[in-house]
């Protein structure tokens, strides 16, 4: 499995998997105005997540396209599983009982775990 994304690999990824494949210059195009990255900062993130085997480049047209080899669903799994080894030992618990007592999760929203719970057959 491939490394962790960056926060900054992470907004490349997401243009990437909207519509891929994506050349630098409509990577680039695409997070400039939030961004403000250069072209040189786009390379230099797409040779990094090249490296890390998180994007692939096609490089057989009269320009290079990238593809990601990750998808969201596993990045979002792998960023996940490290958020919460790092701030809650790996236990999800702790993760709810922290957005219950911060009054970050509502009670249709606790509802709603509970259903997918219960349709997993998790108890």
């Amino acid at each position: 499995m491939p490394d962790q994304c960056t926060e900054a690999e992470w907004k490349i990824m997401e243009v990437l998997w909207d519509h891929a494949p994506r050349t630098m210059s409509e990577i680039t195009k695409t997070l400039e105005p939030t961004t403000g990255w250069t072209r040189h900062t786009v390379i230099t993130l797409l040779k990094r997540m090249q490296e890390k085997g998180t994007v692939a480049v096609d490089d057989s047209g009269d320009v290079k396209r990238y593809t990601p080899l990750l998808s969201q669903e596993e990045a979002s799994t792998q960023q996940t599983q490290k958020f919460l080894n790092r701030v809650f030992s790996g236990r999800a618990s702790l993760l709810i009982n922290h957005l219950v007592d911060s009054g970050e999760i509502t009670l249709k929203e606790m509802d709603e775990l509970m259903d997918m719970m219960r349709k997993n057959g998790k108890k």
